[in-house]
């Protein structure tokens, strides 16, 4: 039992290292809702931010200051009105809204500060005035014209951590009050970013508050673990009654305390799909309101939020000699489960070659072998999906990769057996059939006390 817990700590602390060696240098834009800086997790999130720092990747941060800018602007008098879901206000609540942002941005410098890391708020924003749309003058409100990379590489480069309050510039230097939450998606997109996060309040995107597509699929919790850019836009029609309010909270000038949190995502979900499919690598919708939440999306396979991504995320490739000993780790679980039969490193060096294995972030996260036995037929095998990637269809299209192999070298048929996982095989089209149908060789393999079912594939008709 110890040697057991042992070699699972000793696993878990392999995948940190992974991932810290994996994601060094890796540029990641963290959005923090200003709700979650007013809340008694902000220093744990504060301490994570730090972690990630120290442990190499370059973190810019972009705070929130909607709670801030209400305040000022309501403890001095002056009213605002939303159109579009833009904040209006006239130009000597400017001043209101500067001292706002910053003070927002200065109270993460300060916590930063407090975990012995140097951070700078600058204004590395150019912006230009919404001006008159449709007859409304939108008056402070402004959009992004141009970001000033190279001064922000120099921050990065230098190992310091930029903060970014939602002011931008002029080229006069007339300042204009922007959207902290466009603001972030914006500079990911700029620097092409590794990871973009938003992190909110009670950001949960699960059976329990939203409408879920069928198709998509779920972690055991019941919450959505992932989505690529077609399931987010099935996701965003199956919720198209809080997309409709979403443009309201694009920017979070323009939230009111009665607008959901519901649609508070559904905001960020539309920026995130805008980020993705501008160049951003992945953006996670994180709930702030769970401690840890940052560095368990990082550095941890099951991670903890919402992953958005493009579909061709992650590759297929031939299986490598030195990825044995991964393939093997990886279908561990399903041996245990007498899913697989086990198979030993002699045996994986001997059939190396019939494998094809998924990687994802540079490691394996799926295989499955192509064992010809004759001109006529052939055997898929050792299929093993790692957990964290059974949502996003990596098995069904890894059957698909080795039947057009099959195809392509005028294999009649391919064929599984299986003791567990018959429907599953039935779903991808493959028939019941005897087992006096298999090839003499395989046939002598094939063991009658575990009881394996055979199901077939014709591939010419």
């Amino acid at each position: 039992m110890q040697e057991k817990t042992i070699l699972e700590k000793a696993e878990r602390i392999r995948d940190v290292i992974r991932y810290i060696k994996r994601f060094k240098n890796a540029t990641v834009v963290i959005y923090i809702d200003d709700d979650i800086i007013d809340s008694p997790l902000f220093v744990s999130h504060i301490r994570d931010i730090a972690l990630i720092h120290q442990a190499g990747l370059r973190v810019i941060l972009v705070p929130g200051a909607r709670k801030k800018i209400d305040s000022y602007l309501s403890q001095n008098g002056i009213s605002w009105t939303y159109e579009k879901g833009i904040r209006i206000t006239p130009s000597e609540a400017m001043p209101l809204i500067k001292n706002a942002a910053f003070d927002a941005a200065n109270v993460v410098m300060t916590s930063l500060a407090g975990e012995n890391l140097t951070a700078v708020i600058g204004n590395w924003v150019r912006a230009r005035g919404k001006g008159v749309l449709g007859g409304v003058d939108f008056a402070t409100a402004g959009e992004i014209d141009k970001l000033d990379d190279a001064t922000i590489e120099t921050i990065l480069n230098s190992g310091f951590i930029p903060i970014f309050p939602c002011i931008g510039w002029s080229l006069n230097g007339k300042p204009y009050n922007i959207s902290s939450a466009q603001l972030a998606a914006q500079i990911a997109t700029h620097l092409q970013a590794d990871k973009l996060f938003f992190l909110l309040p009670n950001a949960e995107l699960s059976e329990k508050t939203f409408t879920i597509p069928k198709d998509l699929g779920l972690s055991p919790e019941g919450c959505v673990p992932a989505m690529n850019i077609e399931e987010l836009d099935e996701f965003l029609k199956a919720n198209k009654k809080l997309t409709s309010g979403s443009d309201k909270v694009n920017s979070e000038l323009s939230r009111t305390e009665s607008e959901s949190e519901k649609t508070k995502i559904i905001s960020m979900l539309n920026l995130a799909k805008k980020s993705v499919e501008s160049g951003v690598t992945r953006v996670h919708i994180l709930n702030g309101s769970i401690e840890g939440t940052l560095p368990c999306e990082i550095f941890s396979d099951l991670g903890s939020g919402t992953m958005i991504y493009k579909s061709n995320y992650g590759k297929f490739r031939a299986m490598r000699r030195e990825d044995i000993s991964a393939v093997l780790s990886l279908m561990r679980p399903f041996v245990k489960k007498e899913i697989l039969l086990p198979r030993s490193e002699s045996q994986m060096e001997a059939e190396y070659n019939d494998f094809i294995v998924y990687e994802l972030d540079g490691a394996v996260r799926a295989c499955a072998a192509l064992h010809i036995y004759d001109r006529t037929q052939a055997e898929i095998a050792a299929l093993a999906v790692d957990e964290t990637c059974a949502h996003i269809g990596i098995g069904p299209k890894m059957i698909e990769y080795l039947i057009e192999k099959a195809k392509t070298i005028s294999i009649d048929s391919v064929f599984i057996l299986t003791t567990q996982t018959a429907d599953w095989f039935e779903k991808q089209g493959f028939v019941p059939d005897k087992i006096e149908t298999l090839p003499e060789k395989r046939r002598k393999l094939w063991n009658p006390q575990r009881g394996s079912k055979l199901f077939r594939l014709k591939l010419h008709l």
